[in-house]
């Protein structure tokens, strides 16, 4: 399944793409301490480069939604 990020609007891909993960983590599709799927996938989902992605979990990163476990993934903060 691929999630449609709409080009050429005053919204950039990474914060379209924050958007919809923070969505996903409101309606408990990802609950508290549930990884997310890995930024590949993510790109691959989205159909943006990897670097799209780490600006949008860096968005929610900031909004303390999510945090890195190097090593292991992006967790859903409990």
């Amino acid at each position: 399944m691929y999630a449609v990020v709409e080009r050429g609007t005053a919204v950039p891909p990474s914060r379209q793409i924050a958007d919809v993960l923070r969505g996903r983590i409101g309606s408990g599709e990802y609950g508290p301490g549930s990884a997310l799927p890995s930024i590949l996938a993510l790109a691959q989902e989205f159909r943006v480069t990897t670097n799209t992605v780490r600006k949008a979990l860096r968005i929610l990163k900031d909004e303390g939604l999510v945090e890195s476990v190097p090593g292991y993934g992006t967790f859903v903060r409990k």
